[in-house]
């Protein structure tokens, strides 16, 4: 069972670090101090804070990939990836933003990323 879920878990605190650097700073950008940084600041915070992420992508894809003896082929990686980067993502939003909520357009586009799921992982 682990070696089918650590690299999922691994994935999942990959992409929690990667929505902070790709849109925490939108939210971040509400902080006195940080609202006076220049774009390249915060570029530079941004990649400090997706070095996190590739400190668990990494490891996640290498053991889970099945020419390394992982349970998973590429593009099942790949897919599961971006399921949990979006399910990562709209946890984010409606808990650091607001203002943004999940309407019924978005829970089918859900649905479909879960049938493409489905379909990657059928033999």
């Amino acid at each position: 069972m682990k070696r089918y879920l650590l690299p999922a878990l691994l994935l999942i605190v990959s992409n929690i670090f990667m929505i902070i650097a790709w849109y925490g700073h939108l939210k971040f950008s509400e902080w006195k101090w940080f609202s006076k940084l220049g774009m390249f600041s915060i570029i530079v915070i941004s990649w400090g804070l997706a070095f996190f992420e590739y400190c668990f992508q990494v490891p996640a894809n290498k053991m889970g990939f099945s020419e390394n003896g992982g349970p998973y082929s590429l593009w099942q990686l790949k897919v599961m990836q971006e399921v949990i980067t979006l399910v990562v993502f709209a946890v984010f939003s409606v808990i650091a933003f607001k203002g943004e909520t999940l309407r019924w357009n978005h829970f089918i586009g859900g649905v479909f990323l879960v049938l493409a799921v489905y379909f990657i992982f059928k033999k």
